[in-house]
């Protein structure tokens, strides 16, 4: 008995050390490619806010000038996807887990660059996607190429490998090896084994050291906080929890609706393109703040920019309508940050409430605000120790972990009475339905 544990021991040490130079060069790799998509997505909103500013300039014209540019870049990001590689559309996640589970192949090395070239354009454009979601695609992406081209890699370490390139994705985005790690646990692989784990840990270390290095290590967002929360607000946090659930619930039916709607062959697909460009263009016409991922945007909130209850409801609105359409269009582009983006407005307006309703308690908006981040994304994603240790580490603050937990678990709690399906669940069985009914047809067309 005794040497069966000592071998078996043995071979999950070899196992280890066969893995360790391919999940560090794989989160050096991942490190690398986040940095670059995040240097060109800063050039591409300067070049968005020029273009914005030369059309303000133009008092006639100004608007079709931005439609017009608009317009292209939709259409090319949308279309290089559509031509090169389907698969990349989206935040990729859901395909990620699809690869995982054997349901089709990874064309890795298209996926990788057409996923960072349409994302990089849709994202100039205006369009409210985020990088987090294909920055876990391509660092899946990476993870499979290693395994192609590393020599004695079996088909276990494939699967190992594009977890932890996906780990380190989301390591990398958003500067949290942490989350990263937690996200390979919760979302991409369940049944993560010790040595899964040690490969993705690896991974995400590597892959935050190189954005460290090269973007610094502040946390990706600002928030100051006065002492912790006291213990007698906690339960403040409930009812953010209970409608973040709620909101989470509605943005998934939504969402997969609206992929559904846009599929039928009720209108060609450049109707919505152009309807999609039409909101973007107005958007960023009047609030162009409003446009792109929204990191800057939850910034600003949380270093305590006020708005009114009326503004922030009509921003959760224009937001969740414009997120749903850009997910929707076929451009490569996560809901990651979107959605924390709407978390912190659903946690402003309920923190704003609460103060209206309770000014006893003398809450703290932007406290909600970013706890509101954690329980949203709670609400639609299902994952949230992901959400949790993704927010304090993205705020650099551990004194919010109790109100992350109360606002997380009865997100999870109210979710879970609400059958709610997770989001990237969801998305990987309408994909394998949509491919089964196209084989289906195909099969159907050659009888």
């Amino acid at each position: 008995m005794l040497k069966n544990t000592h071998d078996s021991s043995l071979i999950l040490e070899r196992q280890r050390h066969r893995l360790l130079v391919p999940s560090i060069l794989l989160g050096l790799l991942t490190g690398a490619i986040s940095v670059g998509v995040n240097l060109s997505l800063s050039y591409g909103e300067e070049f968005r806010n020029r273009v914005i500013d030369f059309a303000h300039q133009q008092v006639i014209i100004g608007p079709w000038i931005m439609m017009g540019f608009t317009v292209m870049a939709v259409c090319l990001s949308v279309g290089l996807v559509s031509r090169f590689a389907p698969e990349a559309s989206g935040s990729g996640i859901s395909h990620l887990k699809g690869v995982m589970q054997g349901c089709w192949p990874f064309r890795w090395l298209r996926v990788l660059v057409i996923k960072f070239v349409s994302m990089i354009i849709g994202a100039s454009a205006g369009l409210m996607l985020g990088r987090a979601g294909p920055t876990v695609h391509m660092g899946g992406a990476i993870g499979q190429g290693l395994v192609n081209s590393w020599p004695n890699q079996t088909f276990k370490d494939r699967s190992v490998l594009i977890a932890a390139g996906g780990g380190a994705g989301l390591a990398a985005a958003f500067n949290s090896p942490l989350a990263g790690l937690v996200f390979v646990l919760e979302e991409l692989d369940s049944r993560c084994s010790s040595f899964e784990f040690f490969a993705a840990g690896i991974a995400c270390l590597s892959a935050d050291m190189v954005c460290r290095i090269v973007l610094g290590q502040y946390p990706t967002f600002h928030l100051v906080i006065a002492g912790t929360p006291p213990l007698d607000i906690l339960i403040a946090f409930l009812p953010l929890g209970i409608v973040s659930a709620l909101l989470g619930y509605l943005f998934n039916r939504t969402l997969l609706t609206a992929q559904k709607l846009i599929s039928l062959p009720l209108w060609p697909r450049f109707f919505w393109w152009f309807v999609l460009a039409a909101m973007v263009t107005t958007i960023g016409w009047l609030t162009p703040d409003l446009l792109g991922g929204g990191q800057d945007f939850v910034n600003s909130i949380l270093e305590g920019r006020v708005f009114t209850l009326q503004t922030i409801v009509l921003f959760f609105i224009i937001r969740f309508i414009v997120t749903i359409g850009s997910s929707s269009s076929g451009a490569a582009g996560g809901i990651f940050m979107p959605v924390l983006v709407l978390g912190a407005l659903l946690g402003l307006g309920v923190g704003s409430i609460i103060q209206l309703l309770f000014p006893e308690l003398n809450v703290d908006a932007k406290l909600f605000a970013v706890v509101g981040m954690a329980s949203y994304f709670t609400g639609v994603v299902r994952a949230p120790l992901t959400g949790i240790v993704l927010i304090i580490e993205m705020t650099g603050n551990y004194t919010l972990i109790l109100p992350l937990f109360v606002a997380c678990f009865s997100a999870q709690i109210v979710a879970d009475w609400l059958r709610v399906v997770p989001i990237y669940d969801a998305l990987l069985e309408n994909t394998i339905k949509k491919n089964e009914s196209r084989e289906l047809a195909l099969s159907n067309g050659i009888n």
